[in-house]
């Protein structure tokens, strides 16, 4: 803000003859002060939107250290150095307010520059109060230093202006403005001292601000919010002493207000006091929080809601009253605490969001109803985003499993808060893409860690909803097409084969792969459908993705299952990769070796095992040897493995009269060990 500028009052008496010393002392303030207006006339001229170049302050400080070593001064002179400075002054409050960019460290070097010339000539006669007008200098640099978070420089020009104004007796002190700034200066210190961590300075000034109220309802706020504040970055840090220290601040900021009402008489004046009063009550409700004095919490919300006619309603004094409650143990109380505040409509989301999941966290699964009834009362009530549901059913599910009946509970209130239409249009609203993938992820995730625990009926109800928050269209195709093949995995785990076999086929519609073609050879596998299933298992190579592993892999279910026809149809599909030259991950004998154990199982089946040894025979005559049943060792077992069970079948047919099929056998037992 610019101040007005000294008017000059033209001395009309007759100029008395200037002494020679005296006029070269003369001569050499007229140096440093022309030096000083030119300097500023400079700086007039400087352009608003170019930053300032250290030259101005050089020069000025420069002019100032000359000027200093001619003191003392006359009192032309003084008046001369004050009409500079406030013309200094008002030229940084001009180039600043022209400019948007952000206060420079050079531009508070001017207005030091400013309020030094002040200070040293602060004795002047003829103005009013200049030790007040030069202190309001000092204490304005500081403001902008501290803006700067140059505490230390800031700090300096506090404590000039404390100087300049500390022999001044206070019962003195009439102006209103006066009275303001050594009031603002005490606060100004203190918060300097404060950010450089010196605690005690900084209350040692707010109590010595105590002093300088006049009785001022402005004066008593102001102090009583320093307390405040200075109670509310403790009460922040939860550290014990802080909050112990942080208590005792706002009691000191309670004691200020309460004594401020009693002073202040205008009921205009007393109603930011009141209004500090009850922020400064609900701060202390939070400090006996933290404490754990639930008790005292209590207390305090009950004072606060009887204050007046229609108490206070604060948004903060139901969560308060609810942790408490829940503090005690009382979950009936802190129920009704969460559920009245949905007729609240003050209560910002993120108050009753933070309020369920605290009381969730408390009272666990056996709240989760009661969190899906105040959530979806809120639907009823307003408007809520998708972010808060996000958030709401994340506590619900928590960030580890619980187990046994607590499991099934949020389980399924989470279904049930989900599948409401309500929760779905708020996903479906314009800009919610993101906030619906991050709701659609949740829920997946929270269902793939029931189907690792082998939850597969709450693993697909999840699934299920996941699928609500996918939407239709092309570029969602995939993401669907994955969820209906997870979905076929849940059922087959519950052996609901009719329903697996619905989701897999919706998946196939979605996006044709090998994946879904294997599923659905599981499904005929579990059903004993064996022609489907190799149907199935045959069509597979026909997928654009399709790898050999697959015809592996359904080997090893027809396996497990005991559907030994379908495995061996895999098998011998498998064969038929080796001869076409595909690199292949298992060795072909070990396909040869697998198919005759199978069909050695069932007597029937001696054709087809001659049959199998007549193939790796001559698959050996093509590849050799060392690649057939590899070099050294292994070799000579596997060689001996078949030569071995060729003598078996053929002594087992045998035994059964098939003496044509009995010979065969043992000629090619003795082919395998000529090798």
């Amino acid at each position: 803000m610019r101040i007005a500028e000294i008017s000059s009052t033209p001395d009309r008496r007759r100029a008395s003859p200037v002494p020679a010393a005296t006029s070269t002392v003369v001569s050499s303030h007229s140096t440093a002060l022309t030096q000083i207006e030119s300097t500023i006339k400079s700086l007039e001229r400087h352009l608003p939107a170019h930053p300032l170049p250290d030259s101005f302050s050089s020069e000025l400080r420069l002019a100032l250290v000359q000027l200093i070593q001619l003191a003392p001064f006359p009192n032309s002179v003084k008046l001369q150095v004050w009409k500079l400075s406030y013309r200094l002054w008002n030229t940084c409050v001009d180039l600043s307010n022209a400019s948007t960019a952000k206060i420079s460290e050079e531009h508070a070097k001017l207005r030091q520059v400013a309020a030094e010339l002040l200070f040293q000539t602060a004795d002047v006669a003829g103005i009013p109060s200049p030790a007040f007008k030069a202190a309001l200098f000092f204490y304005k640099t500081g403001l902008v230093w501290y803006e700067l978070r140059k505490f230390d420089l800031a700090n300096n020009c506090f404590e000039k202006a404390t100087d300049l104004v500390s022999n001044i007796e206070i019962s003195s002190v009439s102006d209103e403005d006066d009275r303001k700034l050594l009031l603002d200066l005490n606060l100004a210190r203190s918060r300097a001292a404060w950010e450089v961590s010196d605690r005690n300075l900084a209350i040692a000034l707010l109590n010595r601000s105590k002093n300088v109220l006049f009785g001022v309802s402005r004066n008593y706020n102001a102090l009583a919010n320093q307390y405040l504040t200075f109670g509310k970055t403790l009460l922040a840090t939860s550290e014990v002493s802080a909050v112990n220290e942080a208590l005792k601040l706002i009691n000191d900021a309670l004691e200020l207000c309460e004594k401020g009402l009693r002073v202040v008489k205008r009921t205009e004046e007393t109603l930011n006091l009141k209004e500090l009063r009850l922020k400064t009550l609900r701060f202390i409700a939070a400090a006996h929080l933290q404490r754990d004095e639930f008790e005292s919490v209590l207390k305090c919300v009950k004072v606060l809601r009887e204050v007046g006619s229609g108490g206070d309603h604060h948004p903060s004094l139901s969560v308060m009253a609810m942790k408490a409650w829940l503090g005690l143990g009382r979950y009936g109380e802190a129920e009704k605490e969460l559920r009245g505040m949905v007729l609240n409509k003050g209560i910002p989301e993120g108050v009753w969001v933070s309020a369920v999941e605290s009381y969730f966290q408390a009272a666990g699964a056996a709240g989760a109803e009661t969190i899906k009834g105040v959530f979806l009362g809120l639907l009823e009530r307003c408007h809520v985003s998708a972010g808060a549901a996000i958030r709401v059913v994340n506590r619900i599910i928590g960030n580890g499993l619980s187990h046994g009946e607590g499991m099934k509970v949020r389980a399924n209130v989470v279904t049930e808060l989900v599948t409401d239409e309500r929760v779905v249009a708020v996903f479906d609203r314009e800009g919610a893409a993101t906030e619906r993938t991050t709701m659609h992820a949740l829920l997946w995730n929270c269902a793939t860690e029931h189907f690792r625990s082998k939850e597969y009926l709450l693993s697909a109800e999840m699934f299920e909803k996941s699928m609500l928050y996918v939407p239709h269209g092309m570029e969602n195709r995939i993401l669907r097409a994955k969820g209906y093949r997870v979905l076929c995995l849940c059922y087959l785990g519950l052996l609901q084969l009719d329903r697996a076999e619905e989701y897999i086929n919706e998946a196939e519609k979605l996006e044709p792969n090998v994946a879904s073609s294997f599923l659905k050879f599981k499904i005929f596998l579990q059903k004993n459908d064996h022609d489907r299933a190799i149907a199935q298992m045959q069509a597979m190579p026909s997928c654009l993705d399709f790898t050999t592993d697959f015809i592996s892999l359904s080997a090893h279910e027809a396996v497990a299952c005991r559907c030994l026809p379908v495995a061996t149809a895999s098998l011998s599909q498998l064969l038929n990769f080796y001869s076409s030259g595909k690199s292949m991950p298992t060795n072909e004998v070990v396909v040869f070796r697998t198919l005759v154990t199978i069909l050695s199982q069932e007597p029937a089946n001696e054709t087809d095992v001659l049959r199998y040894m007549k193939q790796a025979r001559s698959r050996l005559s093509e590849i050799g040897p060392d690649l057939f049943f590899g070099k050294c060792e292994v070799g000579r077992r596997e060689k001996n493995w078949f030569a071995g069970n060729a003598w078996n079948s053929g002594v087992r047919t045998g035994q059964e009269k098939n003496y044509e099929l009995s010979a065969e056998f043992f000629n090619w037992h003795q082919n395998f060990l000529e090798l």
